[in-house]
This record gives structure tokens, sequence and C-alpha cells, in this order.
């Protein structure tokens, strides 16, 4: 059975606790991978097109999908690929013809190539999509209903290649190496100027990065305490008011399971995380 675990702050006068209930012995937090959309990169001509590729991911519920980012046509779709991956590469070959199919071919010689489906009006597309080992062919129009079945074949052939979500990893430079770095691991992320710190339980990586891009692409895994802290939701413990003196009055601060150190909460967050905090109780 779960409790609700109240503290207190070591050395200062502590007013009210909000709690969150706690695990049973032996139990993990959600897996992050279940909460977080499938990363998809839309390549469709028209912008009235991608505007209607995100309104159709957004009827899909299991597994949840959104577009990360969108291109114009193949070239532009490669430079996105080399910025950052994305779990899914959706392509409007009906659109884009040739050079279509070769952006797909590109694809299938990455040492490990997204997912792609192909999406045209012209049925003789679907042999030569399968050709390409695709993970699927949707025919146009597209019903929300089609495009779930193909996003569960993307997600599934995702598992077969042991590929890694782009939504799961985070690739951070040091030094002369490049770490990956799970993003279950991370307990908090922290701005300064233009840096990001991202603390876990047992170390602390520093990268240049925009707080906003993180809350976006890891959308539903983390949630803004601060203008320049985002905590993560599976390591949150509770909400404690703290009286700091005169000079600093009440604050709020968030504890957090693995680390010492708490995140302050802004008044304007206040209510977000204390929704939280109730939908766990």
């Amino acid at each position: 059975m779960n409790t609700l675990k109240l503290t207190k702050c070591p050395d200062e006068a502590t007013g009210p606790i909000i709690g969150v209930p706690q695990q049973p012995d032996g139990a993990t937090g959600p897996a992050p991978g279940a909460l977080a959309p499938l990363q998809v990169l839309v390549v469709d001509g028209p912008a009235s097109a991608r505007l209607h590729w995100r309104r159709l991911f957004e009827q899909c519920p299991a597994p949840s999908a959104w577009v990360a980012a969108d291109a114009t046509d193949a070239v532009q779709a490669m430079e996105w690929l080399q910025r950052r991956p994305f779990d899914l590469v959706m392509v409007d070959v009906g659109r884009l013809g040739d050079r279509g199919f070769a952006l797909v071919r590109a694809l299938r010689e990455r040492s490990q190539p997204p997912p792609v489906v192909l999406v045209s009006h012209e049925a003789s597309h679907a042999v030569r999509a399968f050709d390409l080992e695709v993970a699927d062919f949707l025919a146009r129009p597209v019903l929300p209903a089609r495009l779930q079945q193909a996003l569960r074949r993307a997600q599934a052939l995702r598992h077969v290649l042991g590929a890694t979500p782009a939504a799961c990893t985070l690739l951070i430079p040091q030094r002369d190496q490049v770490v990956r770095l799970p993003v279950h691991e991370v307990v908090y992320f922290k701005a300064e100027m233009k840096y990001i710190t991202a603390r876990t339980s047992r170390s602390t990586y520093l990268f240049e990065g925009s707080l906003a891009d993180l809350e976006v692409r890891h959308a539903g895994q983390f949630l803004r305490v601060h203008r320049n802290a985002l905590a993560a939701l599976h390591w949150v413990r509770a909400l404690e008011l703290t009286h700091g003196g005169r000079a600093i009055g009440e604050r709020w601060q968030l504890r957090l399971e693995g680390v010492q150190e708490t995140l302050a909460v802004s008044r304007r967050q206040l209510a977000a995380v204390r929704a939280h905090l109730k939908s766990l109780a």
C-alpha cells in the first residue's frame, strides 16, 4: 500500500509540506519511454499539409506522436537528421517524387536508420515503398485510425532494431568523448546563462542548450518548476515551505529523490507543481 511521506527541512523552520506517495519496496518510477511521444520528422511540401499532419498526430493516443520538425524537401530533411535523431521519418513521396525515394535510400545507408513511413496518392508508389522495406505505406487521404496503425508498426520496428528512442537519450560532449545519457536518469535540468546542468543521482553534466527546447522535446517527463529549472516527474518527492528570515521571507522548494539539493519553486509555477503532486496522492 502506498504511504504519504512527510519530511522536514533540517536546520530551518519549516511550514506546510506537500508529499507524494512513496513506492513500495523494489518498485521503480514509471518508464519515461512510455510517457514520451514518438518524435516525428515530417517531409512534405506545402505548409498547409504539414499543419494537417500535426492535427492528425494529435488524434493518435497509443502510441502518441508529435511533429518535432518538418521539412519541405529532401535536402532540408537531411539537414534536420544531421542535427538530431528522430523516432520516425514520414515522407510524402506523392509530392516529392523521386527525390523522396532518394531520401529513403539515403536513410537506409545510415548506421542506425529511423523507421520510415511513406505517403502518396498514387497506388503505384506502394510497390516501390515496400521494395525499400519501409515501416508502412499510407494512401491519401489518411484517416487517424490508419495513421495510428502505422505508428504502432514504426514503434515495433524500433524495438526490433534495438534503437534508442530519440526522446530517451541525450548526447553530451565531454572533453574528447560524447556521453550518451539516458533521460530517465536525469533528476533535473537547470539553466544558467547559455549552459544547462543535467543532474543525475550519481553525476552532473554541463552542456550548451535551451531549457525551453528540453521542455518541449521531453514533454510528459519533466515539470517546469522555475524559469531556470525542470524537474523529472518520477523523481519528485515533496513540496516544502521554508522560512528564510525577514530578508528572504517564505519560499517554496521541491525535494527530489536521489539528490540532497532542492529546487526553488517560483510562485508562477506553484499551481502546476501542486497539481502534479495532488495527482500522485
